[in-house]
């Protein structure tokens, strides 16, 4: 019976002991959620909100937008600083997937976009002599570009009219964390604001441009849909206190009427002018009735003398 009466005696739960193995685990807990679910700021010369405050345009707000779905996302390959990527084309399932999601259904890597480590590599750079200047990602499509930089500590501003594009951005500032560190405005940068007819393929989320024959260019089987998209100029959203080291553009040959609308930011003197990235295919600009002449005498204009081939782009800069 005296056995008995110690079994049922009650168990005294809350001991000193059980107190700091709790408050130990809470804490830990608390710890895991707020790493989850907070993005660290890695670079500490930018505050850790919007970076833009315009009157005239706001941030696209991932929060309120519908999910996107399915999501399939992956590690991207072969990078210094690899980060997740939200697959935006499954291909025809189940009969025909896509390559990419062949390669995750056999343990690989999705593969590496040239302009992730294009960018990674000229960010890195800079990044050694401690500047820390802000990217500017017009054409931003899914991310590619966008998060290769901002896993690397820098500032993102990204510009994308599309919305299941936006979509899909939006998956990846919450897989690699980085939400603080990329806004993102829901339109097409042009040289005037206002609004504009755009042409986007059914199946793809790439190859999407304001000419319709540029967005089939690649894809002629494609079905185009005609949609229309807000237009802005970078220089009405980035102030001139805003220091952007590196400006890619990447927008079916609507290029020069990018560089048009970021006059103002070209213009900057050779210490503070961006190096540029820019897609300079031929096709494309004269589907947009502009052309690669048309650009480069632009780009002298305001001061960028150096300018090399690398494939469809072109990377210059005022810098010897």
């Amino acid at each position: 019976m005296a056995n008995a009466w110690k079994k049922d005696k009650p168990t005294k739960i809350l001991t000193s002991k059980t107190l700091i193995l709790f408050s130990s685990t809470f804490l830990i807990l608390l710890t895991f959620f707020y790493l989850a679910f907070h993005t660290s700021n890695p670079n500490p010369n930018f505050p850790t909100k919007t970076l833009i405050h315009n009157p005239s345009i706001h941030p696209f707000d991932c929060y309120n937008s519908p999910q996107a779905h399915p999501v399939i996302a992956s590690i991207v390959e072969g990078l210094k600083y690899p980060f997740l990527y939200s697959l935006s084309d499954f291909g025809t399932l189940p009969e025909k997937p896509h390559k990419n999601i062949v390669r995750i259904l056999k343990g690989k890597m999705f593969r590496k976009p040239d302009i992730s480590s294009t960018v990674q590599d000229f960010l890195e750079e800079n990044k050694g002599q401690g500047e820390m200047g802000v990217f500017v990602d017009v054409g931003a499509n899914v991310g590619i570009a966008s998060f290769a930089a901002a896993v690397m500590g820098f500032r993102v501003l990204a510009f994308e009219p599309v919305f299941e594009n936006l979509q899909r951005i939006c998956d990846g500032l919450y897989f690699n964390r980085v939400k603080d560190l990329v806004t993102v405005f829901e339109a097409a940068a042009s040289d005037r604001v206002g609004n504009i007819t755009f042409h986007k393929l059914v199946g793809r989320l790439d190859n999407s441009a304001v000419s319709a024959s540029g967005a089939k260019l690649a894809f002629k089987s494609n079905e185009e849909i005609a949609i229309q998209v807000r237009t802005i100029p970078l220089d009405e959203v980035i102030p001139e206190s805003v220091p952007v080291i590196l400006l890619k553009i990447d927008v079916q040959g609507w290029e020069y009427h990018v560089l048009k609308g970021a006059t103002k930011l070209l213009s900057r003197k050779k210490e503070e002018a961006p190096f540029l990235i820019y897609e300079e295919d031929e096709r494309l600009l004269q589907a947009s009735n502009s052309s690669a002449k048309e650009i480069r005498d632009f780009l002298h204009s305001v001061g960028y003398h150096h300018c090399a081939q690398h494939g469809t782009d072109a990377h210059c800069s005022k810098k010897d």
